[in-house]
């Protein structure tokens, strides 16, 4: 009986611990319709780094229909928009070092998927973020909120 109590014990440990790194990995899908499938994402304080992977469930190519996600504060958005949109395709349409960008993604087009895994350092609860798609023209649609909880 003792055996099963440490079992049951040391199983409910590891269910915690795989749920709490799962609270650190975020996925977003966007699609040929210039939507995000969230409008807001959010990963707990103590996530010190977050994976993103974004979906293309869309059929158009990257260069028709292309779509990223960027991380910036809510103040910046517009900026890092237009700066990204002078950075060209090869920069993924975001101006390069740009300290303002948290994270993006590659440019990918329909049926393809990517990830990436940024840290927090720098960023708190108490700041407003935005995640928005710089391709050309996208921003303005494809955005939502990022939070710190």
């Amino acid at each position: 009986m003792k055996i099963i109590k440490k079992f049951a014990v040391a199983m409910l440990c590891i269910s915690a611990f795989q749920a709490s790194a799962n609270d650190c990995e975020l996925t977003i899908e966007s699609n040929d319709m210039m939507q995000f499938s969230k409008k807001s994402l959010s990963v707990p304080e103590k996530c010190k780094e977050v994976k993103l992977t974004l979906i293309h469930t869309g059929k158009l190519p990257a260069t028709v229909m292309g779509h990223n996600w960027v991380l910036t504060e809510k103040k910046n958005v517009k900026a890092v928009a237009s700066d990204g949109m002078r950075a060209g395709v090869k920069s993924s349409y975001v101006k390069p070092n740009d300290p303002r960008v948290f994270a993006f993604t590659s440019v990918i087009g329909g049926g393809e998927s990517t990830s990436i895994t940024f840290s927090t350092n720098g960023m708190n609860k108490n700041t407003e973020y935005n995640f928005f798609c710089s391709f050309p023209g996208h921003f303005a649609i494809m955005k939502g909120t990022f939070n710190i909880v």
